[in-house]
């Protein structure tokens, strides 16, 4: 006998909403609407896969689409919220484009909080940080994740090295030589951040204020120079296969 088609099929759409989901209906407008209706031409009785960042993912019913919204009957949840591993990644502000590939790589490779730093050669000093959760959205309905990388605000170096949380390492890729990756990871497991400088580099002052601090683990990321959105990719999968969830 053929085989019982899969249910949701894969091709079915996923969207993240900011409403905490439960069972009931549940109304979609404006540009997720779009997407759906001009792009996925849902019909009445298709799925949708839906996540909220809170409860998990959950299987929606297309039960009236119109020319601008749809209303969906939430039926089930299908997944929990994936657990996350407690890696930060403090990244300087670096060009439109790059930076934007950052934040979507940080919330594909499980990055649980994007915290952007302001340090003295960085170009960019101010951040659309609306545009950098669009894209982490963007990637997370793509790679099937249920869960969001926290963005808060930037904050200058000096005030993110005074406030740092005791309990937690700090890897800071210091492109003048420190300790292989690998090694100083393994060595402190457990909450951890990667501290990752901009286009230019730390300049001497903040390279010194970094190294002075007690968390601070100055660490090498191989033999090649790598661009600032390259070393923060390389220094996250580090973290995630030695003591991550990799």
């Amino acid at each position: 006998m053929p085989a019982t088609p899969a249910w949701p099929p894969q091709s079915t759409p996923r969207l993240f909403v900011e409403t905490e989901l439960a069972p009931g209906p549940l109304r979609i407008d404006g540009p997720p609407a779009h997407y759906l209706i001009q792009v996925m031409r849902l019909k009445t009785g298709d799925p949708v896969k839906l996540f909220d960042d809170i409860t998990g993912e959950w299987l929606g019913i297309a039960q009236a689409v119109g020319r601008r919204d749809i209303v969906l009957d939430v039926v089930e949840r299908l997944r929990e919220r994936e657990p996350v591993p407690d890696l930060w990644l403090c990244a300087a502000p670096i060009k439109k484009g790059r930076i934007d590939w950052v934040a979507e790589k940080a919330c594909e490779l499980g990055v649980a909080r994007l915290a952007p730093v302001l340090t003295r050669r960085a170009v960019v000093d101010k951040l659309n940080l609306g545009r950098l959760r669009s894209h982490m959205i963007e990637a997370a309905e793509q790679c099937g994740r249920t869960a969001l990388p926290e963005l808060v605000e930037p904050v200058k170096l000096p005030a993110m090295l005074r406030d740092w949380p005791v309990e937690r390492a700090l890897f800071f890729a210091d492109e003048t030589g420190g300790m292989p990756a690998l090694e100083a990871m393994r060595a402190r497991p457990g909450p951890g951040a990667i501290l990752v400088g901009p286009e230019g580099g730390f300049d001497a002052e903040e390279r010194e204020a970094i190294r002075a601090h007690p968390k601070a683990i100055g660490i090498a990321l191989g033999p090649r120079i790598l661009r600032a959105e390259t070393a923060a990719a390389a220094a996250v999968s580090l973290w995630m296969g030695t003591v991550g969830d990799w």
